[in-house]
C-alpha cells in the first residue's frame, strides 16, 4: 500500500500535538517498517521547514530532513503538477498539489485529517486512524 502523508500528519508528529500525536506516529512506524510505502510531497519541506525554523536551530532541522527523507518517499513536484493543480476545484491549491501528487505516483490514500479539504481528490482521503484500521 502506498500513501502520501499529508504535511499536517507530519507536523504533528514534530510538534507533538496531543490530540493527534498518537495515530500519526503509529503511521510513522507502519512507514519505517516498511508496512507501507510512505511517500511525502517535496511540498511539504519548506512548510515544514517554515513552521520549525522559529522553534529550533538550522542544525536540528537538518536533522529532521534526514529523518524525514529516510522514512518517506519524497516526491518531486513537477511543472505539470502545478498547472494540474490550477484546474481542480479546490479552494486550497496546496492541498490541489497534494492531491496531484498522490494521483501521479498512484497513491492508495491521502492520509490527513482535513478530509474535507480533498473532497474532490481522485485519491480518497483518510485520517491516521482510519488507516490503521484498514492495515
Amino acid at each position: 500500500m502506498k500513501v502520501l502523508i499529508d504535511t499536517n500528519v507530519i507536523l504533528d508528529v514534530l510538534c507533538n500535538r496531543p490530540d493527534f500525536v498518537d495515530d500519526s506516529l503509529r503511521v510513522f512506524k507502519y512507514c519505517e517498517t516498511q508496512k507501507i510505502t510512505g511517500c511525502i510531497s517535496a511540498l511539504s519541506i519548506p512548510n515544514i521547514v517554515y513552521i520549525m525554523r522559529k522553534e529550533l536551530d538550522s542544525e536540528r532541522i537538518k536533522e529532521i530532513l534526514t529523518t524525514l527523507t529516510a522514512l518517506f518517499t519524497v516526491v518531486d513536484l513537477r511543472g505539470t503538477d502545478l498547472m494540474k493543480a490550477a484546474d481542480l476545484r479546490f479552494s486550497d491549491y496546496e492541498d490541489a498539489l497534494q492531491a496531484v501528487s498522490a494521483s501521479r505516483i498512484k497513491a492508495n490514500y491521502i492520509v490527513t485529517r482535513n478530509i474535507k479539504d480533498y473532497a474532490n481528490s481522485t485519491v480518497p482521503a483518510i485520517k491516521p486512524s482510519e488507516l490503521l484500521e484498514r492495515l
